[in-house]
């Protein structure tokens, strides 16, 4: 075991791909955190292990690791970049005392960034910048620092928060440098970085000799161990075996005992007899805990308070899959177990709000954003989950009797030649423009205000029209009062009338109507969406309809030419959904489907929904 004798604990901050979890990496690396035969001394991305965390390149969990340099344990917290996880965000700061803002020398500060520096900063955490990717040919660190000057600019509490040592690096070399070096080839390691996280980075405020106390921030579950409880030790020490109080602000939960205490070494957690004042310790045993609770010395009666989150804005429906194909491709599709999934979700996921519909089958899911969602719906289909989502809805607030819905700043960064379609998509959602610019790369940052209603579903429209060109982020900025809803800007679609394998020949017939989303050989039901048409109008078409066999053979039997099928990410499927369609969701597709199948049956609910206008 490491021995030290101090503790420092920093947030990491970083909007996606400027290089965080590559210099974590490297921390781990140069501190000798694996021993050099060990595998993760050569993998990349080594804390994001979530799968999900590696094919989207974000982090959505936040995780603890530590590194020992000179006589000190740096805990090192690593923050999720994007807004949609600000539950994860609000709570983890509140465990570190410092925090190292990594921007990319060519991008600089993004919308992301802003909102984990502005929680930073609320919590009055010492601040470092690290201007990463200095090796890019189109960095320019200069320009950047200014850009962060700005912005440090807006956000400080006090004038003390301007004042802050900046550091330059290439995170991918393990190279970081006090001052801007002339050559990146030029000898360097993270030796710098580490003296100034030991110089700047306070001594956490844990009072040892006082009784001990630790708020809860975050959970973790295996099947050896249970239920882990995780927090940073505010004051005294905690021993093996000891008993605890657990509280709930002033709410005495009964007695606990401290089964196992462990506390993170590189990547893996190492048990240890006492936890000590100021480290992040996980604690065993304690029945019932939740986020927020307070576990204590037996002689403390008052907790922390809870911790108040910001609250959803996005709402789902997500219920057991009633299509014809139910059952045939997953292995949990019963209400129970769907019910029991979400349950264990809720103990660990605190952003999330779940519950039951009360006329119906299902679960209303509530979260910060698409991404939020989409990340919960994606985790479960791998799982082996079969479930139906409906379209997702905005949360709409009375306040003082006025409606209110949320709004968001959303900044889009593209090629100049695509200003003007990014303009029109947005004004006929009626976003409005607060600040362009273009640089001398011919790049276009825009910066829009827009509801959250009128966003939905613009990634997906605008990705064809950009041709996948641009970077698009948006942040929660608060609630205002109702703004004009957008007119309906899809196409109505292709709906399948029969059940059965599609056919190259109908399928021939079907594409001259719109796009398609089906290939032959792909099993349909009838009601399934297949594609998307050219006119506003719902079509209903065949795509199993096979050619009736003669003897007589000519040269328009060998020229089928079929186009790509379009294929929809999951965000994608949840974008294209109007208020009549579901998305059936199992591990293997993921399907568009009417609410109703039955065509007699649409036909029905939309004179209901006519005669309600």
């Amino acid at each position: 075991m490491h021995k030290f004798n101090q503790i420092r604990n920093i947030a990491i901050i970083a909007h996606v791909d400027h290089g965080k979890t590559t210099l974590i990496d490297g921390m781990l690396k140069q501190t000798h955190a694996f021993r050099d035969n060990q595998a993760e001394m050569s993998e990349e991305m080594i804390l994001d292990s979530n799968e999900q965390e590696r094919e989207r390149g974000i982090t959505i969990l936040a995780k603890t690791t530590s590194v020992f340099y000179q006589d000190t344990k740096i805990n090192i917290i690593d923050t999720p970049g994007h807004a949609d996880f600000s539950g994860e965000i609000e709570r983890v700061i509140g465990m570190a005392d410092g925090a190292l803002l990594i921007v990319d020398a060519a991008e600089g500060p993004l919308p992301q960034t802003r909102f984990v520096l502005e929680q930073a900063l609320k919590q009055g955490l010492q601040m470092m910048v690290l201007v990463n990717k200095i090796d890019r040919r189109d960095a320019q660190p200069a320009v950047v620092l200014h850009q962060i000057e700005e912005l440090f600019l807006n956000l400080a509490e006090n004038e003390s928060q301007l004042q802050f040592p900046v550091l330059y690096g290439v995170g991918r070399m393990g190279k970081v440098w006090p001052q801007l070096p002339k050559n990146v080839n030029e000898p360097g390691d993270l030796r710098p970085l580490f003296d100034e996280i030991l110089r700047t980075v306070p001594a956490p405020q844990a009072e040892k000799q006082q009784p001990f106390k630790m708020q809860v921030t975050n959970l973790d579950f295996d099947s050896y161990k249970g239920v882990y409880a995780i927090g940073k030790v505010m004051q005294g020490e905690l021993k093996k075996g000891q008993s605890l109080r657990l509280l709930q602000e002033n709410k005495d939960l009964g007695l606990r005992k401290a089964q196992f205490i462990l506390t993170s070494v590189g990547l893996n957690r190492q048990e240890v007899d006492v936890g000590r004042a100021g480290d992040i310790i996980a604690v065993t045993g304690i029945d019932g805990v939740k986020i927020g609770h307070t576990l204590a010395d037996m002689s403390i009666k008052t907790g922390y308070p809870m911790l108040h989150l910001t609250k959803p804005t996005l709402k789902i429906q997500l219920s057991p899959n009633t299509s014809p194909f139910a059952g045939k491709e997953g292995e949990f599709v019963t209400i129970r177990q769907i019910e029991d999934r979400l349950n264990r979700e809720q103990k660990t996921n605190i952003g999330l709000k779940i519950v039951s519909i009360t006329d119906g089958i299902g679960f209303t899911i509530a979260g910060r954003g698409e991404l939020h969602l989409s990340v919960l719906i994606e985790a479960m289909r791998r799982e082996g989950y079969e479930m139906e989502i409906s379209k997702p809805e905005v949360i709409i607030q009375e306040v003082d009797g006025v409606k209110q819905e949320p709004f968001e700043e959303l900044t889009v960064e593209i090629e100049a030649s695509y200003v003007g379609v990014i303009v029109e998509a947005l004004g006929k959602r009626y976003g409005q423009m607060i600040d362009s610019f273009v640089n001398e790369k011919n790049i276009a940052r825009m910066v829009f205000q827009i509801s959250s209603r009128n966003l939905l579903g613009f990634r997906s429209q605008i990705l064809t029209k950009t041709r996948g060109n641009g970077l698009f982020a948006s942040r929660f900025i608060g609630y205002k009062p109702m703004s004009k809803q957008r007119q309906k800007l899809r196409n109505g679609v292709l709906i399948a009338t029969e059940t059965g394998m599609v056919t190259a020949y109908a399928l021939e017939n079907v594409q001259q109507r719109g796009e398609v989303f089906v290939k032959p050989g792909e099993q349909v039901y009838s009601g399934q969406i297949i594609g998307v048409g050219k006119t506003a109008r719902d079509i209903e078409v065949n795509v199993c309809k096979t050619k009736k066999l003669t003897n007589f053979r000519s040269n328009a039997d060998i020229a089928t030419v079929l186009k790509t099928p379009i294929e929809l990410s999951l965000e994608q499927s949840l974008d294209f959904l109007e208020d009549d369609e579901l998305l059936e969701v199992t591990p293997e597709n993921l399907r568009l489907r009417k609410r109703w199948l039955d065509p007699h049956e649409r036909l029905k609910a939309l004179k209901r929904a006519d005669n309600r206008k």
